[in-house]
């Protein structure tokens, strides 16, 4: 066992509404990312979350706010 402990960052997930906002995309756009696996959902039926760290990675990815898959 390590003498250091690892610091995790706890999620901070938003409704799909902010999560595009957020992004500068529209909601579409952001539940085609999670359905095709760029992007994880969190949440429950009929409440879906996404992680602002998660989603901030994968435009910085994507090379910025684009609109499409």
């Amino acid at each position: 066992m390590s003498g250091r402990a690892r610091l995790t960052r706890p999620r901070r997930a938003v409704p799909t509404q902010l999560a595009a906002l957020a992004a500068g995309v529209p909601e579409a756009t952001v539940r085609k990312w999670a359905s095709r696996g760029k992007l994880t959902r969190y949440g429950r039926p009929g409440r879906a979350e996404y992680d602002l760290d998660e989603l901030y990675a994968l435009l910085v990815e994507r090379g910025g706010g684009e609109t499409g898959g």
